[in-house]
């Protein structure tokens, strides 16, 4: 396939998160390369915080999806009613809906970041792949900001005068490099605070992006040793540091 055709396929969630998307290396698969490459392609586990963060990317940037979250009517999950309606199926619950719906509102409000998502020629949920480590990557920009010449990610945390320090911990700066890579363009956080409606807008320093990028260089490199060289025994493997 010619790369614009991959693009193109990439659009749909069911292939870039299905058996054709997984061909490419993304961010989500650094913590597993650097960790227990083991794992790679095994299938994690929804938690309420994807959820409700999945629910505000999509309220922001594909309001006519919003039909496809199952919401339920229940003080916690713990509750007989959210366990029988649910099937034990990972679904929001009402009150979290009405919180994302006002940040949501919170964001769009802000005139700075309300340009910043919804300028002209602005491309949301973008596709792209490139080569880098001598392995292919994927990567699907929330948006795309031509005018700007910016990479814009959505985030919802739970405590933003943290997010600048947790940021290399959830590997914020593979991501921002990878990203740089596949689009040219600089990239920038916007984070709303959960509890208190706070916004934040970080962009990325060189530090921060060779910080991402040392991330890649050791991931495809764990790739390779683990699913490119013949013979190599994994249960052979171990690492070595000196404390």
């Amino acid at each position: 396939m010619k790369k614009q055709e991959i693009i193109d396929k990439l659009r749909d969630d069911e292939h870039y998160y299905g058996s054709f998307g997984k061909q490419y290396l993304s961010n989500s698969d650094i913590q597993t390369l650097l960790k227990n490459p083991l794992d790679l392609r095994t299938p994690s586990k929804t938690n309420p915080h994807f959820l409700v963060g999945g629910y505000f990317h999509t309220a922001i940037l594909e309001p006519d999806k919003l039909k496809n979250f199952k919401v339920v009517e229940a003080s916690s999950r713990n509750t007989k009613h959210y366990k029988e309606i649910t099937g034990g199926e990972m679904c929001l619950l009402q009150h979290e809906v009405d919180m994302t719906e006002a940040l949501v509102s919170t964001m769009l409000d802000n005139k700075v970041c309300r340009d910043l998502i919804h300028e002209d020629k602005n491309e949301f949920e973008l596709p792209a792949i490139t080569e880098l480590c001598n392995q292919m990557w994927k990567g699907k920009a929330d948006i795309v900001n031509h005018n700007e010449q910016l990479i814009i990610d959505l985030k919802t945390t739970s405590d933003l005068d943290s997010f600048k320090w947790n940021a290399k911990k959830y590997n914020y700066d593979s991501q921002a490099y990878i990203y740089r890579e596949l689009f040219g363009y600089e990239f920038i956080f916007v984070a709303i605070d959960k509890k208190s409606g706070r916004i934040g807008l970080f962009d990325c320093s060189p530090d921060f992006y060779r910080s991402g990028k040392d991330k890649v260089e050791k991931a495809a490199e764990a790739y390779d040793l683990f699913y490119n060289t013949e013979g190599f025994d994994p249960q052979q493997y171990f690492i070595n540091q000196t404390l």
